[in-house]
């Protein structure tokens, strides 16, 4: 009886080769045809049915038995590609095919990896030219286009989804390899190395956005093994290390090169063979906790160099000239009700966003209902307060689906640490958010911690945190009031400390940073102090920063300073 689906995938097209049904062993669909006809029908592969994979022992080349259909549909709607016509698949019959020999790569490559060929507009040479065209399918649908011309110029398909090219092919293998190009793909591909797939748009220094991950993340649910074959170069590597922290370091495995900057490359200096022996010799993740000189010898080489690597700042310059911080880290935010802790959070973290394009994901009992939270969000990001003839125009789809995009609400029915902190896993594992917000902690609990002393209870909860926060190097906000708030003589309260936390020793003792913020009613300013900066090229101790806040916007504006003439700019200026 035919099987329907395979690892929650389901087949599109079942046994595509025509093989014996149910047979564990048979013909190489690849290579049986093409060895001297005696040998044509001997029984060179075996057939693995359950998993739907072949292995054939005379090319040394696995293979799908069946094909499949898309898993894991888009939440939003994007331009499709148009299927290229018939004579455009005819690239082994013309010159393009002999470019693609000189890189090593065969006609049946081409044919198998549905590369086209066909004339296609260029903004960087301003005209038509005749381009390669990779083609990227996910089940039987064209869902991209990667456009390459003579000179070396690429363009991706306007408003098309972003996803890997060859998705594909992992289907049904417990392995797969990412590497940075197309090229890398085919060159694998010609080392028998089928399930192997490369991102989209290659590696930058700055910011590696892989919303094609979070379009293909089910691809990876059932990957014991993710072999990382990027790029030797410092944006391939910037690429590696967020690809470890999405997917995590226990199935990630690397390869390197040697001399070589790629596959492809290494394909052509040492041949098919020598290629997949670099691919079967990959390396785990160095281990978690286990530290070699080799392994941060790159990091202690640029310290020498460059001295301290220079904090994320938020972007508003009076904070950003007395805080910064780095990620794996957390931040405690304290101050009286009302006084604006979540609010200042939230300026942060779309500070954060504007500056490095972080996603959050908000543990926010207190911030409920969701969508008030979100508004406040929507202004942050806008700038202003919509209107209701803003509603369905274009600022407001603009600024609506960068929220939805980059914000994530954890709503439940009943919080706790342990709870928030796997969704938070999950997030990164599948949105590739990089700051958590749990607000307030007391709302959220650590219900596995058995103890009755409020600071082991204390040290437990924010050392799980911080394990968390290096795990999957994220910058967590923890907003914490205070027990109680005290008067001073002039009848003033009192800005509280990170001691006034119930466990307050713990909280100064364990975190990486403390902020306090204050609000002044005479005043109607609020400020921001450092209460805390663990390593002094960060900030200031004790530092303040001043602003008003705008009700339109919600955002935090630097104040003024008393004294100073209108127009005079300020220090930070």
């Amino acid at each position: 009886m035919q099987t329907t689906e395979i690892n929650g995938f389901l087949i599109d097209e079942f046994n595509q080769y025509g093989l014996k049904e149910g047979k564990t062993q048979g013909i190489c669909p690849l290579c049986s045809h093409d060895r001297q006809p005696k040998n044509q029908k001997a029984q060179c592969a075996s057939y693995d049915w359950e998993r739907g994979l072949g292995t054939c022992h005379n090319c040394s080349t696995s293979f799908q038995l069946h094909t499949y259909q898309r898993k894991g549909a888009s939440e939003k709607e994007y331009v499709r590609p148009t299927s290229p016509p018939a004579d455009e698949w005819n690239i082994p019959q013309t010159k393009v095919a002999e470019w693609f020999k000189t890189r090593g790569i065969s006609a049946q490559t081409l044919i198998d990896l549905k590369i086209s060929e066909g004339p296609e507009y260029m903004p960087q040479t301003g005209k038509t030219e005749n381009t390669i065209k990779f083609n990227y399918f996910m089940g039987d649908q064209l869902i991209n286009v990667k456009y390459r011309d003579g000179r070396k110029n690429f363009k991706l398909y306007k408003g098309a989804e972003k996803v890997f090219y060859n998705i594909n092919s992992i289907v049904g293998y417990d392995t797969c390899i990412i590497t940075e190009g197309e090229m890398d793909v085919l060159a694998l591909h010609e080392a028998g190395i089928k399930n192997a797939i490369s991102v989209p748009n290659g590696a930058t220094l700055t910011n590696n956005n892989l919303d094609y991950l979070d379009n293909c993340i089910d691809y990876f649910e059932d990957k014991e093994k993710v072999i990382l074959a990027v790029d030797q170069d410092d944006a391939g590597q910037m690429l590696q290390q967020e690809l470890i922290r999405r997917l995590g370091a226990e199935v990630c495995f690397l390869v390197t090169f040697e001399d070589c900057k790629d596959a492809n490359e290494y394909l052509l200096k040492y041949g098919k063979e020598k290629l997949a022996e670099r691919i079967t010799k990959a390396r785990p993740v160095p281990l978690e906790n286990v530290t070699t000189f080799k392994d941060i010898e790159d990091e202690v080489t640029d310290f020498v160099k460059n001295g301290f690597k220079p904090g994320y700042q938020i972007g508003l310059q009076n904070f950003d000239d007395i805080f910064s911080t780095y990620t794996g880290q957390f931040i405690t935010v304290t101050g009286i009700p009302s006084s604006g802790k979540s609010d200042f959070v939230d300026q942060m973290v779309v500070g954060y966003n504007a500056n490095y394009g972080w996603k959050t994901a908000f543990a926010s009992p207190e911030n409920a209902p969701t969508y008030l939270h979100a508004h406040k969000l929507m202004r942050k990001t806008w700038g202003d307060m919509p209107t209701r003839s803003d509603i369905g125009g274009g600022k407001w789809n603009q600024v609506a689906e960068h929220v939805n995009d980059n914000y994530f609400f954890i709503d439940m029915d009943k919080y706790s640490l342990e709870s928030v902190l796997r969704k938070g896993a999950e997030l990164v594992k599948r949105k590739g958010i990089k700051c958590l917000v749990i607000d307030p902690f007391n709302k959220i609990r650590d219900i596995d911690c058995k103890t009755e002393d409020v600071n082991r209870y204390t040290m437990e909860y924010l050392t799980k945190i911080e394990m968390f926060c290096k795990k999957y190097d994220v910058l967590t906000f923890i907003v914490a009031h205070p027990t109680k708030m005290y008067k001073d003589s002039n009848g003033k309260i009192e800005e509280p400390t990170m001691y006034n936390i119930k466990g307050g020793g713990e909280w100064y003792d364990a975190s990486y940073h403390g902020i306090l913020v204050h609000r002044d009613y005479e005043a109607k300013t609020v400020k921001a102090k450092i209460l805390k900066v663990k390593f002094q090229n960060l900030g200031e101790n004790g530092a303040e920063a001043h602003f008003k806040w705008e009700p339109k916007s919600g955002r935090f504006i630097p104040h003024v300073l008393p004294g100073m003439a209108e127009g005079e700019k300020m220090p930070w200026e």
